[in-house]
C-alpha cells in the first residue's frame, strides 16, 4: 500500500472512530434551544495532557509541555514533514481559520509534533510547520517511548516501518487536538474539517471562556 492510501486509510479510520462521540454542544431536543453544535468532538473523559512534554526544536529544545497559556487554545497535531496529503491539507485549514479569526487568532497557539523523527531533523520539522503558522511550535523527540507515550494519550495512531527494500513507509491518523489551559483535550477535529468551521468552534470555545 502506498504512503497516500495509507494516511487517507488512517484518517478516514479517525472520522468513522470519532462519529460515535457525542457532538459538543449538541441538543439532543431538537427544539433548537442551546449553543450550536461544534464541528469537532468532545471526548468523556477528556484527555488531561498537561503533564506531557516533549522538545520544542523551534525554541533550542526546550521543554514543551502540552498545555495552553492562560486565556489561549493550543492545537496539537502529530504529523511529518513528508506527508504528501493529510499533514499539508490539515495544516492549510488551520491557518486559514486563524486567519478568519483575524485579531483573536492571537489567542490560538499551534504545535506540530513529528513521528517520523529519524527523518524529521529540528530545522527542517521547524520550517516545515512555521510554513503553515508563522509562530508555531515544533516538537520532536528520537526517544520512541516517551513518543508512543505522548501520542497515546492524546489518542493519535501512527506508524513508521521500513520495507525489505529499505523503503520508509508512514501512516498516521489526521486529528487535531484543541488544548485548554488546564492540558485537558477540549475538542477534537477529523481530517476533513475545514478552516471556516474550525474558526466557528475556536470562536465558540473562547466566547464560553473554555482557554
Amino acid at each position: 500500500m502506498t504512503r497516500r492510501l495509507r494516511s487517507l486509510t488512517l484518517a478516514v479510520a479517525a472520522i468513522v472512530a470519532l462519529a460515535g462521540v457525542s457532538a459538543c454542544g449538541a441538543d439532543s431536543s431538537g427544539l433548537g434551544s442551546g449553543p450550536a453544535p461544534l464541528a469537532g468532538y468532545e471526548l468523556d473523559p477528556p484527555p488531561a495532557v498537561g503533564e506531557l512534554a516533549l522538545p520544542d526544536a523551534s525554541a533550542g529544545d526546550a521543554e514543551f509541555h502540552f498545555r495552553a497559556e492562560p486565556g489561549h487554545l493550543l492545537l496539537t497535531y502529530f504529523g511529518y514533514t513528508m506527508c504528501p496529503d493529510v499533514c499539508p491539507t490539515t495544516l492549510s485549514e488551520v491557518r486559514s481559520a486563524l486567519k478568519k479569526l483575524g485579531e483573536r487568532a492571537d489567542s490560538i497557539d499551534l504545535a506540530m509534533t513529528t513521528i517520523d523523527p529519524a527523518r524529521d531533523e529540528g530545522e527542517m520539522l521547524t520550517k516545515y510547520v512555521q510554513s503553515f503558522v508563522p509562530r508555531a511550535h515544533a516538537l520532536r523527540t528520537e526517544d520512541d517511548t516517551l513518543l508512543r507515550t505522548v501520542a497515546d494519550t492524546f489518542g493519535a495512531g501512527y506508524s513508521v516501518t521500513t520495507t525489505a527494500d529499505g523503503a520508509v513507509e508512514v501512516s498516521h491518523s489526521g486529528n487535531v487536538f484543541v488544548v485548554d489551559a488546564t492540558g485537558a483535550v477540549v475538542l477534537v477535529w477529523p481530517f476533513g474539517i475545514n478552516g471556516a468551521s474550525m474558526a466557528s468552534d475556536l470562536a465558540a470555545l473562547l466566547d464560553r471562556g473554555v482557554a
